[in-house]
């Protein structure tokens, strides 16, 4: 398993070697030692959790507020478009935007450490598995808008579904106005 950093500080992609034959395919999709190696503890993980999403659909950009959480992100079947934003005021990369393409096809996930929002677009319809450190607290949840100006997000397909809470999400302006964590 190879890992790759990105252009936000923390954030790593862990690229495995799916072995392919005549029966389909195996991969591992993640592994503790490797893990640890990169400095990626969530400790004993808290909440193991699927969406399903329908192409088009738009899922974020969600995050958490005080200690944040630590997740892996992973599409299980389909193809997503996943979206990170640095929302950690002492970051060197904070309010950074990257995108990556998670699949069923390359296995690529994401290590998200605390502090930053996430969200997708399902480019097929699409399972997405997160693996997070600590469980829900609801009172911490936070979201912004994902066609906020500041932030410029280019989504690749047409948006074809949001939630009621993402659709009413505030703006990256009014969360950097507030303390965030």
């Amino acid at each position: 398993m190879e890992v790759h950093t990105s252009a936000i500080a923390g954030v790593l992609v862990f690229v495995p070697t799916p072995h392919r034959d005549d029966r389909g395919l195996f991969t591992r999709t993640f592994d503790v030692a490797i893990g640890a190696e990169h400095g990626v503890d969530l400790g004993p993980v808290a909440q193991d959790s699927q969406s399903r999403s329908r192409a088009g659909t738009v899922r974020g950009l969600h995050g958490r507020r005080g200690a944040g959480e630590a997740k892996l992100v992973r599409a299980a079947h389909g193809a997503v478009h996943d979206v990170l934003v640095d929302a950690r005021r002492e970051s060197p990369t904070f309010g950074v935007v990257a995108t990556f393409r998670l699949d069923d096809v390359d296995f690529h996930h994401l290590y998200v450490p605390p502090g930053l929002l996430h969200g997708f677009q399902a480019l097929t319809d699409a399972d997405v598995c997160y693996r997070i450190d600590r469980p829900h607290a609801p009172g911490e949840d936070i979201a912004v808008a994902h066609d906020d100006p500041d932030l410029a997000i280019s989504w690749p397909v047409p948006v074809t579904a949001l939630s009621p809470r993402d659709r009413d999400a505030g703006s990256w302006a009014d969360l950097i106005a507030t303390s965030i964590t």
